[in-house]
């Protein structure tokens, strides 16, 4: 696979309008630690060897995949509907839900954040916004697809796709409205599920031909069908969702490399793990009338409050308290 090649603007020699100016002031240290993600994501992408992406649905959850040690974690736009609305993943989230969402797991974490964008939520124009306000929240990519609004999972029948110059224009509007190229746009087609393998190969191909970072097919049907995907982009990255009880046959990390695939997906994986433990907890909690037997299967409190930085945040609160208390004994 070919290197993936970002050309980072010289911002200092175009105009100088108040957009621009705003791109070359000094950067916040939050500002820099994004832009090192964003590096991070596109050395990850160079370096040999497959990047299993788990996904997050919350700040916490962002976190935890963090702190498990996997360098890049995906907002999965299922797991956050799913998670705050309660509602499959049939475009009922909207934009401002997934921002702050997205969000709050930029400010909890360090590494990589890739950010289910749906179709853009909107024509070209919402698209730019979509990804204007997604940079500056400081993800380092972004996926756009191709079915038509309302979309839904990859995974589920009756999907409508948008034909291949309507995503072209798509991802033009994209690819125009970011700021910083090492901010990626991922071109996912769901086109396989209603025009077969190759229309869905083709229309890719045109993706990465208008400037698309990395590809994405969804839903390949067999070994077979996904051996075909890795032999047609041999010199691309492309993403491969393993989907438990989904449609496309479950691989390791190694049988994936071998056939040819870059990222690797574990969209739903932490969501459905929570969704079995809560389940089990509770029936047991409802069984016994007691916590006994729960203590083992939860947490430590100690755990707890490692996680969520109670120490830290405790210690941040009393310097300010002393802060207040000496400036009062100073009056």
């Amino acid at each position: 696979m070919s290197k993936l090649v970002i050309t980072v603007l010289n911002f200092s020699s175009m105009c100088h309008c108040e957009e621009c100016e705003a791109v070359t002031t000094k950067q916040s240290p939050r500002q820099e630690v994004n832009v090192d993600r964003k590096q991070k994501l596109v050395d990850l992408i160079n370096r040999p060897g497959i990047l299993i992406v788990p996904g997050a649905y919350d700040a916490l959850t962002a976190r935890l995949v963090e702190r498990a040690g996997f360098e890049t974690v995906f907002a999965t736009g299922a797991g956050i509907s799913n998670a705050h609305l309660g509602l499959a993943d049939v475009s009922l989230l909207t934009f401002d839900e997934l921002l702050r969402v997205v969000t709050r797991m930029i400010e909890v974490t360090k590494i990589p954040l890739i950010v289910d964008a749906d179709t853009g939520f909107g024509g070209p124009l919402n698209i730019q916004r979509t990804v204007r306000e997604l940079e500056r929240a400081g993800v380092s990519a972004i996926m756009l697809e191709d079915q038509l609004f309302p979309k839904r999972c990859g995974h589920f029948p009756g999907k409508k796709i948008a034909t291949t110059a309507e995503m072209l224009a798509r991802l033009s509007a994209a690819l125009d409205a970011r700021v910083d190229k090492r901010t990626l746009i991922i071109a996912r087609t769901d086109a396989r599920a209603t025009d077969g393998l190759q229309a869905a190969i083709d229309r890719v191909h045109r993706y990465f031909e208008l400037g698309a970072d990395i590809g994405f097919i969804e839903a390949p049907l067999s070994v077979e069908e996904m051996r075909a995907i890795g032999a047609a982009f041999k010199r691309k990255p492309m993403v491969i969702n393993m989907v438990e009880g989904g449609k496309t046959p479950l691989l390791s990390a190694a049988e994936l490399e071998r056939l040819g695939f870059k990222i690797m997906f574990c969209a739903n994986t932490v969501l459905r793990a929570m969704i079995k433990s809560v389940s089990d907890v509770l029936k047991v909690l409802k069984q016994d009338a007691s916590q006994a037997r729960v203590q083992e299967m939860i947490c430590t409190w100690e755990d707890r409050q490692s996680l969520v930085e109670t120490d830290r945040l405790l210690n941040l609160g009393a310097r300010y308290d002393q802060i207040a208390a000496n400036e009062s004994a100073a009056d």
